[in-house]
C-alpha cells in the first residue's frame, strides 16, 4: 500500500530551523563561555618552546596553546607587544619560568590570569657558582638587563635541559592543569605519565652514551648546560655567562685556549638562535672544530630535529662526538 507524504508546510520547516539555530547558537554560547575560546579547549599561553612543548604534550586535544616567544627570537631578549599582553591577560593558563625572561615575569604579576603556573617552583634551581657569574664581559656593560636578573638570583633556569628536571616540572605542570580542567584530569595524568615515559629513556640514553668518554670537559656558548652537565658527570666550560650575547674577555679566552689543551677539548659549541661569531673565532685560534649544541630555547628551521625529544638526541651525538665516547 502507497502511503502519500503530506508535504511539510514552509511555516513548519521555518519554526524547525529557528528551534534548531536556536539551540546551536546557545551551546555555542555556552561552550564559549566554558572555555574562554569558542572552541572547547583550555586557552594555554607558555611563554617559550619548552613550556609550550610541555603544555602541548600533557594537554593534548583538550587546550590550545600559544608561544610568546615567536621561533627563531632569543628568548632571553623579549619584549612584548600590547597584543601579547592582552592575550596572556585572557588566557585560562600561563606557563613559564621566573627569571629566565623578565617581561614574561612582569606581565604575568599584573595579569589577572586565574592559574598561573612557573616551572621554576616545580623543581629544585641550583646556583651553578661561577659558571654563571664570572664568564662574560669583565665590564659587565656587554650583559643584558635579563642577565643581570638571574646572576643576582644565583640560580640557574635551564632546567629542561636535564631530562630528569623536566619530568619534576611536567608533573607539576599536569597537577596544575588537573586543577584548572578537573573534567580531563585523568588524560592530563596520562599524558604526562606518557611523556615521562619518554624523558625517562632520554635520560637512560644519555647515561649510557657518555659514561665512558676521552674528555669530560665541553665548551659552550653560553652558560646554559649546567643542569645536564652535573646529571652527567661533565664541565661545561662556557665562553659567555647566561647571558648569550654577552662579549668574553681576552683573559677569558686565553684561559679556554690553554684549557682545551689541558682537558683534550675537541670542540666548541654554539647555538642556532645567536651569533657563531665568537664561538668560531675561539675555535680558529686554539684550533678546535665547531658544531651545534642546541639549548632548545626556540625551534626553527636551523633545528637539528622537530622536537624537544629529537634535538636532544642530535644534542647527544654531538657530545658523544666531541667527547671521545667509547
Amino acid at each position: 500500500m502507497n502511503v502519500r507524504r503530506r508535504p511539510i508546510s514552509g511555516i513548519a520547516v521555518a519554526a524547525v530551523t529557528a528551534l534548531g539555530l536556536g539551540t546551536l547558537s546557545a551551546c555555542s554560547s555556552d561552550s564559549a563561555e566554558a572555555s574562554g575560546d569558542g572552541g572547547g579547549k583550555l586557552d594555554v599561553v607558555a611563554s617559550f618552546y619548552p613550556m609550550q612543548y610541555l603544555a602541548e604534550q600533557i594537554g593534548g586535544d583538550h587546550v590550545s596553546v600559544t608561544s610568546l616567544t615567536e621561533p627563531g627570537t632569543e628568548p632571553h631578549d623579549l619584549e612584548l607587544s600590547t597584543k601579547q599582553t592582552a592575550e596572556l591577560g585572557e588566557a585560562d593558563a600561563v606557563l613559564y619560568l621566573k627569571t629566565l625572561q623578565p617581561a614574561v615575569d612582569e606581565a604575568v604579576a599584573q595579569s589577572e590570569v586565574k592559574t598561573k603556573i612557573d616551572a621554576a617552583s616545580l623543581t629544585e634551581l641550583e646556583d651553578h657558582g661561577d659558571v654563571e657569574h664570572d664568564h662574560g664581559d669583565e665590564g659587565g656593560e656587554a650583559h643584558s638587563e635579563e642577565a643581570h636578573s638571574e646572576e643576582e638570583s644565583g640560580l640557574d633556569p635551564h632546567v629542561w635541559l636535564d631530562p630528569v628536571k623536566y619530568v619534576e616540572v611536567a608533573e607539576g605542570v599536569a597537577e596544575a592543569l588537573e586543577k584548572a580542567d578537573p573534567d580531563h584530569a585523568a588524560d592530563y595524568k596520562k599524558n604526562a605519565e606518557a611523556l615521562a615515559v619518554k624523558l625517562d629513556g632520554l635520560n637512560t640514553a644519555f647515561e649510557n652514551g657518555l659514561k665512558d668518554t676521552a674528555t669530560k670537559v665541553f665548551f659552550t656558548n653560553h652558560a646554559a648546560f649546567g643542569y645536564l652537565a652535573e646529571r652527567y658527570g661533565l664541565t661545561q666550560e662556557a665562553i659567555t655567562g647566561l647571558d648569550p650575547d654577552s662579549e668574553p674577555s681576552p683573559a677569558r679566552i686565553k684561559e679556554l685556549q690553554e684549557e682545551a689543551k689541558a682537558d683534550g677539548v675537541t670542540t666548541v659549541f654554539y647555538e642556532t638562535l645567536v651569533s657563531d661569531k665568537t664561538a668560531k673565532t675561539l675555535a680558529k685560534d686554539a684550533g678546535l672544530k665547531t658544531d651545534v649544541l642546541d639549548p632548545l630555547e626556540g625551534i626553527t628551521d636551523r633545528s637539528k630535529g622537530e622536537d624537544y625529544i629529537e634535538v636532544m638526541q642530535s644534542n647527544l651525538e654531538a657530545l658523544k662526538t666531541a667527547l671521545g665516547a667509547k
